[in-house]
């Protein structure tokens, strides 16, 4: 689940490895990149972490952030 702030959209996800999780990330950079919109994030290993905030608008959330936020959700694979 996305946590919220004034100033982020912050969530976390976990997969069984690396493999996943950069499979993942390299989904969610194609999604990113077609909306001309792009995540700040982490890796380590299995763990895949992003902050979305609109740097044009300040570092703020925006719907833009939602949007992604909503095509993110979408990509992460079934449990």
């Amino acid at each position: 689940m996305w946590q919220e702030t004034e100033r982020h959209l912050y969530r976390a996800f976990t997969f069984q490895n690396f493999r996943e999780a950069f499979a993942f990330m390299t989904n969610v950079a194609l999604a990113a990149e077609k909306m001309d919109h792009h995540p700040t994030w982490t890796n380590t290993w299995n763990k895949v972490e992003i902050w979305l905030s609109t740097h044009s608008a300040g570092n703020t959330v925006t719907e833009k952030d939602r949007a992604l936020a909503g095509i993110i959700d979408k990509i992460v694979p079934n449990p």
